[in-house]
């Protein structure tokens, strides 16, 4: 995997308040970035010195002191100083709407008022990684499971009893789903028969489409959140953009079947003490 995106998140002047810049350094981490934090109290010269050692993309400034409009301009002119102007500079803290149409002719590219949700901040530093955006070469761990709709469990078992000789692994209800799930082992992976509990059931709706067969195909990978993030900054549709609960306590997400040619593809994060795909 290429090396994430760097953010460097500071706090300028004399403002002794950060909760709210530690809510988005948070919360560009939970979105796959990395995050440096340089503390209160600097000065610009030091957060423009601190971004560039650390090798950053982009600075990250909170200010909820006033003085902005004084602060945020010095960053940007140190920056292009010292030759590290492709370094993008982004703002937020308490700033009248008045003094956003200043602070960007001065080269702040974005300017975060409060109640904006954090998930803003990531998605724009995604779109604006020059160009970076980051795929991973390590390719997910295996085929958890394919996933398989059936209308009722107890009618389908038979054949793969009899006629496959699988194993039953054991079954699950999944109600984020609102589906019971049967577990067949098969070498290191699993058939997953998937049965509805309601009507409102991704499934049924499935089966009452398409009828009864395969529905997904379910990879084993590290760092779903991660991976989200980065599927998300190149462009690939989701049905999930945060993951969710599944069985066997994974966490998991769905691509929209759109991005791999009309397959439903299912990221699944196991527990680390859980055997990798969870097996009972």
């Amino acid at each position: 995997m290429e090396r994430k995106i760097r953010v460097l998140v500071a706090k300028p002047g004399l403002d002794g308040h950060d909760r709210g810049a530690l809510v988005v350094a948070q919360a560009l981490r939970d979105g796959g970035l990395e995050v440096v934090y340089t503390g209160l109290r600097q000065t610009p010269a030091q957060i423009v010195n601190a971004a560039i050692q650390e090798d950053v993309e982009f600075i990250g400034l909170s200010c909820l002191s006033g003085a902005h409009n004084e602060l945020f301009p010095e960053v940007v002119r140190l920056l292009k100083e010292k030759g590290a102007d492709d370094i993008i500079v982004f703002g937020g803290g308490v700033i009248p709407q008045e003094d956003i149409p200043f602070l960007e002719s001065q080269g702040i590219k974005k300017i975060f008022t409060p109640g904006t949700p954090t998930q803003e901040a990531v998605d724009f530093v995604y779109q604006h990684a020059k160009g970076k955006a980051m795929t991973f070469t390590k390719p997910p761990k295996q085929i958890a499971h394919i996933g398989i709709a059936v209308k009722s469990i107890d009618a389908a078992l038979p054949f793969y009893y009899e006629q496959l000789g699988l194993q039953l692994l054991g079954t699950e209800v999944v109600e984020s789903e609102q589906v019971k799930v049967a577990f067949l082992g098969i070498g290191e992976t699993r058939f997953e028969l998937l049965e509805p509990l309601s009507p409102e059931s991704p499934i049924a709706k499935f089966i009452e489409k398409r009828g009864e067969g395969i529905h997904h195909i379910a990879l084993d990978v590290d760092n779903i959140d991660e991976r989200l993030a980065n599927l998300k900054a190149n462009g690939v549709q989701l049905i999930n953009e945060t993951p969710k609960d599944g069985a066997h306590g994974a966490r998991i997400a769905f691509l929209h079947p759109k991005a791999a040619g009309g397959v439903l593809f299912e990221l699944c994060q196991y527990p680390a003490d859980n055997g990798g795909q969870g097996h009972e």
